[in-house]
């Protein structure tokens, strides 16, 4: 059976924040592009791994990965509230797989989910029905230290590429995050105690809650855009090089790297790259693909480094934007 492969950058500030008119239309014709392509694939299946961003897991019981079997957006950053259309069966069937296959994940019945998740099809397609597919979700901790080590997420994407080799499905892997990206998440080390309580105890975000965080997130995007603290700059020869090993097939190199040094060379949201190691790991587990870098900009105002890279698509001559190595806006 086919197989096909996304992976794609997901920012808070992809609506609101500074970016001029020109990088706007770039980004939208990359995901026109992108859905285009998933479209012509046609996808049965679509297995996902993304990160949260403290909406649906907390430091009470943090794991790091997680199959969920059931999956409710809790519509932040403009994204659409709802449950997702969850291959149920098909997670379970997944989860249990992966158990045998000696990779530990948890598994939620109702799993919370945020714009690390939903965004980017939201993007490409529209709020209503913004999945193609039915989905298996599978969260990977990219944002609560201790982070599974990058061998792990390699391992993870494996096992998932072998189970989806042999259940008969046109399989579409997703991931979404990074790549350099220094949002300004809290610190439990360093978080004022009633922040710290509601990393812990997993508080449900409200509305008002979520409007503090989004004004404080878009002041710290507006500094960003003159590149002033706190956010950390972006790293697009960062980012190049990890475009590179992705291209270059080179999936093992990641199992070198440490997310501490991750997290200091490219900021606090860079380890989401996790999930596009799992992915693309996935992918090589099932198929023999090229893999292609389809978009890049560093866009400092979105605090974001937004890639866009896919594999296992063959997209018309002509309809991707062109991505500009090392490209700035």
């Amino acid at each position: 059976m086919p197989f096909a492969t996304i992976c794609a950058s997901h920012t808070p500030l992809l609506h609101d924040g500074v970016a001029s008119p020109a990088t706007r239309q770039r980004v939208r014709d990359a995901f026109d592009a992108m859905a285009r392509h998933i479209t012509a694939f046609g996808p049965e299946l679509i297995v996902q791994f993304s990160p949260d961003h403290f909406n649906g897991f907390f430091y009470g019981l943090m794991p790091a990965f997680c199959v969920g079997t059931q999956a409710t957006s809790v519509g932040d950053w403009d994204t659409r509230p709802g449950a997702l259309p969850v291959a149920a069966e098909r997670a379970l069937e997944l989860s249990a797989q992966l158990l045998a296959d000696g990779v530990d994940v948890a598994v939620s019945r109702r799993m919370a989910v945020d714009h690390g998740f939903v965004q980017i099809w939201e993007e490409m397609f529209d709020q209503e029905q913004s999945y193609p597919a039915p989905v298996v979700p599978i969260f990977v901790n990219a944002a609560a230290p201790p982070l599974p080590t990058y061998k792990r997420a390699r391992l993870l994407g494996a096992a998932v590429g072998r189970w989806a080799a042999g259940i008969g499905l046109r399989t579409l892997f997703a991931a979404s995050g990074g790549l350099s990206h220094d949002p300004p998440l809290p610190d439990l080390q360093t978080a004022p105690d009633p922040v710290r309580e509601a990393l812990i105890a997993g508080l449900p975000p409200t509305v008002e809650g979520m409007e503090r965080r989004k004004r404080a997130v878009l002041a710290a995007g507006e500094k960003a855009s003159r590149g002033e603290p706190p956010c950390q700059p972006l790293n697009p020869a960062w980012d190049q090089a990890m475009i590179d090993r992705f291209v270059a097939r080179d999936i093992g190199w990641f199992d070198t790297l440490d997310p501490d040094v991750v997290r200091r060379d490219a900021g606090r949201g860079a380890n989401e790259m996790l999930a596009w190691v799992a992915a693309l790991a996935a992918q090589e587990a099932a198929a023999d693909t090229t893999v292609s870098l389809d978009f890049y900009e560093a866009i400092d105002g979105w605090i974001a480094g937004m890639a866009m890279m896919s594999a296992g698509l063959v997209p018309e001559k002509g309809t991707l934007p062109a991505a500009t190595s090392l490209a700035r806006e």
